[in-house]
């Protein structure tokens, strides 16, 4: 490392991939330093953070439990923070060096741009940033000479893929899916998955948004408006598998006809670690054991079945629609999970209720931040005015 220290900064230090960004700070102490910390409502996590990583800024989104807060961290010196301008005060900090944003949702974009412009390198987990602003993010972070690093599996190991050959030299980038729980189940059936079923993933252990997003695919539909803008290929070159196993994470398939996929235990410490050190690869104090292949099992590769799921259509339909498109899909999907989870919607009702809002939007080409918010302003009203239209009792029979 060029300094003895690398400072971070956590969007959503207290969810799944802030808690795990933090086991790799444990793991590497002399190489990196937690400056600033941001979370949505978890006061009691947020505050057990702040007294163990001293950082010198912590911001708490809901202002409602600003006092909660505040009453823990009585001996806390550091600056706090309260309201959504937090996100902005953490990604811009002085002395963050690196920002991750882990943050779920649309509200991670604006800070994003705001830390690229304050010349920071993202480590991104936050899907929504470059799927409803894939178009604004990726120029900006060329203009500012600031590097994305993906944390999501699928595109950290794409990243490292890459590094085998050059970019003119790739075919196309396969990215795996594990099919979630529903994989054989009967499509018949479809319409009376429950909100616990679809929240029991076979492999990962995630939030419940992006949970049921890799139920029905959709988290993989972002994925392809992902990988297009992050590695700067045309979505044509962008092909899904399913691979239940999820010990291949995803592949590059080279013109001379050569395949390299980069395999790991599932834990997402590994793509992390990736995304903060690259392209270095350093072996912490206590090192994970060998992966060890004879243990793995036979490996399967599947097409997708597009009757199962027919989100991945949505994904190339959006992004031949414009970038707004893309933004809609993100925000309808939001909208429509949440009703599903509050039993207002029907599980196969969500990727309707998608097609349908993109079917009402009209896609603007060259889209400003602002046009990018508005279109994902009106996705969220659109939906929830056409949810509003059933009793609760219909909603979930809805095709």
């Amino acid at each position: 490392m060029s300094s003895p220290h690398l400072a971070i900064g956590i969007l959503g230090s207290t969810g799944s991939i802030g808690q795990s960004t933090l086991q790799v700070v444990d793991r590497f102490p002399e190489l990196l330093r937690v400056t600033a910390l941001a979370a949505s409502r978890n006061v009691e996590t947020l505050a057990a953070q702040v007294r163990k990583y001293r950082p010198e800024v912590v911001a708490l989104v809901d202002s409602s439990k600003a006092k909660a807060l505040q009453s823990l961290l009585k001996d806390y010196t550091g600056q706090i923070v309260i309201g959504s301008e937090g996100l902005d005060t953490v990604a811009t900090w002085p002395s963050v060096q690196t920002l991750v944003v882990a943050v779920v949702g649309f509200a991670g974009a604006g800070p994003t741009l705001a830390a690229i412009d304050a010349g920071k390198n993202i480590a991104l987990a936050n899907k929504e940033t470059l799927v409803a602003a894939g178009a604004i993010v990726m120029p900006r972070a060329r203009q500012r000479r600031v590097t994305i690093a993906p944390i999501d599996s699928e595109h950290s190991a794409i990243w490292q893929c890459l590094r085998a050959g050059e970019r003119h030299e790739v075919r196309r980038i396969i990215l795996t899916a594990s099919g979630g729980p529903f994989r054989s189940r009967p499509l018949a059936t479809f319409g009376s998955i429950t909100p616990q079923e679809a929240l029991a993933h076979p492999t990962w252990r995630m939030g419940p948004r992006i949970t049921i997003d890799s139920a029905t695919m959709m988290n993989k539909a972002f994925e392809i408006i992902e990988a297009t803008w992050l590695f700067d290929v045309p979505p044509d070159l962008v092909d899904v598998v399913i691979h239940p196993q999820s010990v291949v994470h995803s592949m590059v398939e080279y013109r001379d006809g050569s395949v390299v996929a980069q395999l790991a235990i599932p834990d997402m410490t590994l793509p992390i670690s990736y995304a903060l050190f690259s392209p270095e690869r350093l072996e912490p104090t206590l090192s994970p054991p060998p992966f060890d292949l004879t243990k793995a099992g036979s490996l399967e590769f599947l097409i997708p079945d597009p009757d199962r799921y027919p989100a991945l259509a949505l994904a190339r339909r959006a992004l031949a629609m414009g970038p707004t498109a893309c933004a809609v899909l993100n925000a309808a999907d939001e909208i429509a999970v949440a009703a599903f989870l509050d039993g207002c919607l029907s599980f196969s009702g969500i990727v309707r209720q998608v097609d349908e809002t993109l079917d009402a939007h009209q896609a603007i080409q060259s889209p400003t931040f602002d046009d990018i918010v508005a279109a994902d302003r009106w996705a969220r009203e659109y939906v929830a005015g056409r949810l509003s239209r059933y009793p609760v009792k219909a909603i979930a029979s809805v095709p």
